[in-house]
């Protein structure tokens, strides 16, 4: 199953990421790279991404490929917003925002997150 996928919400394309219930490393990069194939084909500064992390594993290692994506990708995002940002993971979200000077905007599910990235544009 693909964890990537181009989403239509309201005539706006926004490119979905589905870390949701990943619990191990290998599946994470592959998502991870799989985003970073799409990602890297777009014009710089036009990408809508929404990302969920639900239930998702998280550990220093997790974190830092976070880190290192979410950087790497801020020349290509023009909108982006994350669900399933709860318990310890705030904390680590909250560090992760610090390093790579992104404001990824989190919500409490996809429609409202939807919703945010559509009037943001």
């Amino acid at each position: 199953m693909k964890r990537t996928q181009i989403i239509d919400f309201q005539g706006t394309k926004i490119f979905y990421m589905d870390f949701g219930n990943i619990s191990s490393v290998e599946e994470i990069v592959s998502t991870m790279n799989e985003s970073k194939d799409y990602i890297r084909r777009q014009p710089l500064g036009s990408v809508i991404a929404l990302t969920n992390i639900g239930g998702m594993h998280f550990n220093n290692t997790i974190r830092d490929l976070f880190a290192d994506f979410i950087k790497s990708n801020k020349p290509y995002i023009k909108h982006s917003a994350v669900v399933g940002v709860d318990g310890l993971k705030q904390i680590v979200y909250n560090g992760v925002m610090k390093i790579t000077g992104r404001n990824v905007k989190a919500f409490s599910n996809a429609s409202i997150a939807k919703s945010w990235l559509v009037s943001q544009n």
